[in-house]
């Protein structure tokens, strides 16, 4: 696979992710890097006649980037607690044209050809088949591809994650990057507990995730609207608690949840809907509403089950007509 995410973030402030020009709030659960020298390649291991340039753009606006030029060989760092089934990536580019070239495994593997242009991608391998990559990241081996040189920034490999996480940078040791967290949002003032629409426009990190919530609630789990991934393949799952007794519970199955999807739960006494993508895929005409909700949160509105995702809105809208839930949600 192949993505272009770069994610900024400064001190206090929310991660940024960016894909195709746009932004959104990341969310991650706790994760490390393995690998001791993510862009220093200096330190890496080259065979043959591999040579390794540095000063080169990286795509973070650094001169940080290494050229890598060769013809039958490789450049690698040996990473002893790395396993077969590592999560790899690294951000790569040619330096004129596009060809093809074996990233991230050992020549042997069958999943890291991959197809390189003059624009910084980052490319991702999750199973490596080959034990020689059990324990070494090549982060290019030139036999089996047609391109002698090539640019290369951010090595990153994980294996407390079963996707491919956020770019952790390292210099000369494994790096840890804490889980993220979001608090202090919603307005008691703003919420109406009787009616309103919780509204999310969010993406899942991987297709299947443990559960976690998006929760409008009176600030624990006595009443509180939730909404979350389930832990079944690309399922949106809505549950209604009020006076500690769950009244409503609808879902449905999306395409696939790692896309963006506009989201809306419309609650309302006997009156339940839940709207994805310009369409009602579910309803519940039988209900109390939540007494006293206030809080809007990342997590199930008790402080358990963090949201991890992309986010790119949050919201409590009043009660909607289905006309404006269809031009709220549609893609």
């Amino acid at each position: 696979n192949s993505s272009g995410n770069i994610v900024t973030e400064g001190a206090n402030l929310p991660r940024i992710n960016y894909e195709n020009g746009c932004g959104s709030w990341l969310f991650e659960p706790q994760s490390t890097n393995l690998v001791p020298y993510s862009e220093d390649f200096s330190q890496w291991t080259s065979s043959g006649s591999t040579t390794i340039e540095s000063g080169y753009l990286a795509p973070d606006g650094t001169n940080n980037a290494y050229k890598i030029s060769g013809t039958d060989n490789n450049i690698k760092l040996t990473v002893t607690n790395l396993l077969g089934t590592s999560q790899r990536t690294i951000f790569a580019r040619t330096v004129s044209g596009t060809g093809t070239a074996k990233l991230l495994t050992h020549r042997n593997n069958t999943n890291n050809l991959f197809n390189i242009t003059e624009q910084w991608q980052r490319f991702e391998v999750n199973i490596t088949t080959d034990t020689t990559s059990q324990t070494s990241f090549f982060g290019i081996d030139f036999r089996g591809g047609s391109l002698t040189e090539i640019i290369l920034w951010g090595a990153n490999a994980t294996n407390d994650q079963d996707y491919a996480t956020s770019y952790i940078p390292t210099s000369g040791a494994t790096s840890t990057r804490i889980q993220d967290l979001a608090s202090g949002s919603g307005n008691a003032t703003l919420i109406n507990s009787t009616e309103g629409v919780l509204y999310a426009q969010i993406a899942a990190l991987a297709n299947s995730v443990p559960t976690q919530r998006l929760a409008l609630s009176s600030g624990n789990n006595t009443n509180r609207i939730y909404l979350q991934f389930s832990t079944t393949l690309n399922r949106i799952f809505v549950s209604v608690v009020s006076s500690s007794s769950i009244v409503v519970e609808i879902g449905h199955t999306l395409s696939n949840i790692t896309n963006f999807n506009k989201i809306a739960v419309k609650y309302k006494q006997d009156d339940f809907a839940l709207w994805i993508n310009g369409v009602e895929v579910a309803t519940d005409t039988s209900g109390a509403t939540p007494l006293g909700l206030s809080e809007l949160a990342f997590d199930d509105g008790n402080g358990a089950l963090p949201f991890y995702g992309k986010t790119k809105a949050l919201a409590v809208f009043p009660y909607l007509t289905d006309a404006e839930l269809t031009l709220l949600t549609t893609i």
